[in-house]
């Protein structure tokens, strides 16, 4: 029996053994390090600020609807003597003017009307367009005037800025110009004869009722009606991914932002955008936020962007195939260990999990055998602990701070340690888990492309684009490998009730 033991294994050279143990911390005489413990942090679920326009448009065709009831279309008649519509003519005789004719005397009668209303928009101005017709007669006692007509127009012009208070009440600022495009006159014996001076005193009480009318219209427009109701659903949660894995975003108002507006026909569209907490999971739907009372307006330019950080994570589970294949496929030829020749090695199923310090625990189960040697093999179970890193930007993932560790039924433990540090091993587990991770990566981010565009949700409409993805630094978890992405672009939400 003490003859043939050292036949059974020959010792390993000095320098390999102590290199081995100076590696590992671990004495193969007494069977190898125990098992890693296992970490139980667990990812996070990253949040970032936000800013999603939700533009709301508010319908003034009221105000068009009441301008054209308050305004009347015969804006003022005139009915008037006059004891000189035409001066006397005079010519010179002998250096001297002599009147030939007298003043011709008259009677103005007519009327000025307006047209249909006109709104438009003209950069932050709602404009309302008022077209003025006049029709002026002029008639004589004399018979010299038969009855000239004067016709005349003129277009007048309701600027109106709308101002959108802090407590979301409309206000109306509105001033009226206007000029004749044809001044209401006749022509009458080589003189043009004009009435613009009593067109305008007849207008200028009529500017001044537009400008009430359009300043008390445009108080009754409710914004804070329809911003409350936005504001109140978006405290919710949207859906980045269905499914392999569920992601979902929560979004968290905080303010509510107005940059102004513009007309689109009868529409005032109001640039409006919130922002807010976006946060993302990779777990079932989490609950909505609680919705908060609307806030006070913040007049500052919206600048959407949508900036969410997606938590990809590669569960364990998913990975212990991977490495299994790869030990199986590696294992049909064997290992070639330096000064003992080659080790014909089987693998058992692997053990994958989370260790303290951001590391990765591998733990394989093994049955070696020197191709030199006889006998029963050498079992147990090689543990490797490494760092996962990537580069900024890339998913290529690689790891260092290697560690192999050896667990044996015997005094062989030395020889898995051996196993472990040989190139066909450590290596061969790390390209496996980095390819896997860097499948699942693309993967999701096709899906979530794909699930982002145009999709309603309840009242709401959405319109995301994906501008980019970038990636930052992969960390070990408890329950995972953890590689936070960045997608950036661009959100829209518009509010638009199923009727």
């Amino acid at each position: 029996m003490d003859r043939t033991a050292p036949k059974r294994r020959s010792p390993l050279p000095a320098a390999l053994l102590l290199a081995a143990v100076a590696l590992t911390g671990c004495n193969p005489a007494k069977g190898g390090d125990e098992a890693p413990p296992r970490a139980t942090d667990t990812a996070p679920s990253p949040s970032q600020t936000s800013l999603i326009a939700v533009p709301i448009d508010a319908d003034i065709g009221p105000l068009k609807r009441e301008l054209e009831r308050a305004v009347p279309r015969t804006l003022w008649t005139i009915d008037r003597r006059e004891k000189a519509c035409v001066a006397p003519q005079r010519v010179k005789v002998f250096g001297k003017k002599v009147k030939v004719t007298p003043a011709i005397p008259c009677t103005i009668v007519g009327q000025v009307t307006r047209g249909p209303l006109r709104l438009r928009g003209e950069g932050d101005e709602i404009v309302v367009d008022v077209p003025i017709n006049a029709t002026i007669s002029a008639r004589d006692v004399g018979g010299v005037l038969k009855g000239e007509t004067a016709t005349g127009a003129a277009l007048a012009h309701a600027r109106v800025r709308i101002e959108l208070t802090p407590d979301w009440r409309t206000r109306g600022r509105a001033r009226i110009t206007y000029g004749w495009t044809r001044t209401p006159g006749i022509d009458f014996l080589g003189k043009r004869i004009t009435f613009t001076d009593e067109a305008d005193a007849k207008l200028k009480p009529v500017v001044a009722g537009v400008e009430r009318e359009v300043n008390r219209e445009i108080a009754k427009i409710d914004i804070r009606r329809q911003a409350a109701e936005v504001w109140r659903q978006s405290f919710t949660t949207l859906e980045l991914n269905r499914e392999n894995p569920p992601v979902w975003m929560r979004v968290t108002p905080q303010r509510i932002l107005y940059g102004g507006y513009r007309l689109n026909g009868q529409k005032l569209n109001l640039n409006l955008g919130i922002e807010g907490i976006t946060e993302t999971f990779v777990s079932s739907r989490p609950a909505n936020p609680s919705p908060t009372p609307l806030p006070r307006l913040v007049r500052e330019a919206p600048k959407p962007h949508l900036d969410v950080r997606v938590p990809v994570i590669a569960d364990y589970a998913q990975l212990q195939p991977v490495v299994d294949r790869a030990l199986a496929k590696r294992a049909k030829r064997p290992f070639v260990l330096p000064e003992l020749g080659p080790m014909d090695v089987a693998f058992g199923k692997s053990t994958i999990y989370g260790a303290p310090g951001g590391r990765i625990a591998v733990g394989v189960d093994v049955e070696a055998r020197l191709q030199s040697r006889k006998g029963e093999p050498t079992r147990g179970r090689i543990w490797m602990t490494a760092i996962p890193r990537n580069e900024a930007g890339s998913a290529e993932v690689r790891f260092t701070d290697i560690s192999i560790n050896g667990d044996s039924d015997g005094v062989g433990g030395d020889l898995l340690i051996l196993l472990g540090r040989s190139e066909g091993f450590a290596p061969l587990i790390a390209d496996a888990l980095t390819q896997n991770f860097t499948r699942d990566l693309e993967e999701l981010q096709g899906k979530i492309r794909r699930a982002v565009g145009q999709r309603r949700e309840g009242a709401f409409v959405i319109r995301t684009h994906i501008d980019g993805f970038a990636t930052g630094e992969i960390k070990a978890y408890g329950n995972g490998l953890y590689l936070p992405v960045q997608m950036t672009g661009g959100a829209a939400v518009d509010y638009r009730p199923v009727k």
